[in-house]
């Protein structure tokens, strides 16, 4: 069975249960408190006999105007005949307690019937045991009993009665009933399908995504159906781009891996046709070799941080002597370049904690990438600086040949190179700038790089909280 019909057969059944509940118990409570009000209007029918009784027997000094109450209280009726009485029980006093549906009887202190409304004892007789509820009728200028008064109500005709009503109440409760069922089973029709359309869908767009197709998911309200049809969508786009890097990775990959073995080939057919000296083949082999083992450390590297194994040592390290060590290891290769390498960085700089083989390897791969891009007479000046006492600024800056705008948002991208990097014939495979990222997040820092346009240099800037400062 689908989702659907168990969601609509759920909410129909537990309507139509809660609709036969209430009619079940409102019937019965009905028929129980039926019983409590007739019991409760003998008995107050009787005590308000008794009271006007007393009061008309005490005024009268006898019986003989008992007629008058009676009369009052809708129960004088003991002249009327029998067909009279037929007669107006389907009349406009039908829905009340008088006539025929309530006997009064009325005896004196010797116990000998002095009414009865409804002329089924003679008067004078000796009254027999009589039904109903009995309340003692007082003399109050004597203050004593003179007699009883005995009002028994009809129960086979209330009986009749309440069953009809019942009947009724019964019948108006199903209809009610069926006509909530009804409602309920189109409220539950909707709710289903809203509910489960969009899970269809995504059961569809999955299935397209399993089969190399992309989808998105239309996103119709901001409950939880709607952002599970966002957050879908969103996820949809990640694989697709997650796709399109794979393709590219994989070609970038093969490009490079390509032309250091296309060198080392061609260097092994000259060397075995004689035409290329040993030494000048085994340097150009050694130095593709060299490439080679790069790239895959640079792979390693890129492995450890998709998979979060990037794992850090922090120690408290002076910023300063990092830099000065850095201008140290690369001045060598500036002077080789003839590029001048300098440092505006003063002693007082803090120290911070961090990974000392990490940032060197991230300050190296900007100060590398500094070198490559600047021509001879170039130069390139590494500073650093406090912001606002939070965080810690270095920038490594080059007059070299700079970024055109539209390379701006992708020079972090892995295996990403300019166009003026190739044209240029600049070594690299384009993973050095996105280990360099990796490593100042994991110090939960911010790298950025800024550039003019063409031959205006390029200014690469860390970011490093003081926070963990000593």
């Amino acid at each position: 069975m689908s989702l659907r019909w168990r969601i609509m057969g759920s909410i129909v059944f537990v309507v139509v249960l809660t609709v036969l509940a209430n009619v079940g118990v409102g019937y019965y409570a009905t028929q129980a408190r039926l019983g409590v009000f007739v019991e409760q209007v003998g008995g107050d029918e009787a005590n308000r006999l008794a009271r006007n009784l007393s009061r008309e027997y005490t005024a009268a000094g006898d019986w003989t105007t008992v007629g008058a109450p009676l009369s009052e209280a809708g129960y004088g009726y003991a002249g009327i005949s029998q067909s009279d009485r037929s007669e107006e029980r389907g009349g406009e006093h039908s829905d009340s307690l008088h006539h025929d549906r309530v006997r009064v009887v009325i005896v004196d202190a010797d116990g000998r019937v002095v009414h009865d409304n409804l002329s089924a004892l003679p008067p004078g007789t000796v009254a027999p045991a009589l039904d109903g509820h009995r309340r003692t009728v007082l003399d109050f200028g004597a203050n004593r009993p003179v007699g009883h008064v005995y009002v028994d109500v009809n129960r086979e005709f209330l009986s009749s009665e309440s069953h009809g009503f019942l009947s009724a109440l019964l019948y108006i409760t199903l209809i009610g009933g069926l006509l909530t069922a009804g409602v309920a089973m189109l409220l539950a029709a909707w709710l289903s399908r809203r509910i489960t359309a969009p899970v269809t869908a995504l059961t569809e767009a999955s299935q397209a995504i399993a089969q190399g197709d992309t989808t998105q998911l239309p996103v119709t309200s901001s409950d939880e159906l709607g952002k599970m049809s966002a957050e879908f969508n969103r996820m949809s786009s990640a694989l697709e781009t997650q796709r399109e890097l794979r393709q590219r990775l994989i070609n970038d990959v093969s490009h490079e891996l390509n032309t250091p073995l296309s060198v080392i080939q061609l260097e092994a057919r000259g060397l075995r046709d004689g035409l290329q000296t040993p030494e000048r083949a085994s340097d150009h082999i050694i130095h593709e070799v060299d490439r080679l083992r790069g790239l895959v450390t640079d792979l390693n590297w890129l492995a450890e941080t998709d998979h979060g194994e990037l794992r850090l040592a922090p120690e408290p390290i002076s910023v300063y002597e990092l830099l000065r060590d850095e201008m140290e290891r690369w001045q060598p290769q500036s002077q080789a370049s003839q590029v001048e390498l300098s440092l505006e960085a003063s002693g007082d700089l803090p120290t911070l904690r961090l990974d000392r083989m990490r940032m060197s390897q991230a300050l190296g791969n900007v100060v590398s990438n500094a070198l490559h891009c600047t021509g001879a007479g170039g130069n390139i000046v590494i500073r650093a600086e406090r912001h606002n006492d939070e965080t810690l600024a270095i920038s490594v800056t080059d007059d070299g040949i700079g970024i055109e705008p539209i390379d701006l948002p992708h020079v972090f991208d892995r295996f990403y190179r300019t166009d003026q990097s190739r044209s240029r014939g600049i070594a690299g495979a384009g993973l050095g700038l996105a280990i360099t990222q990796a490593i100042i997040e994991a110090h939960d820092g911010k790298i950025t790089i800024t550039s003019n346009g063409p031959n205006q240099g390029a200014t690469t800037t860390i970011r490093l909280p003081l926070s963990d400062s000593r």
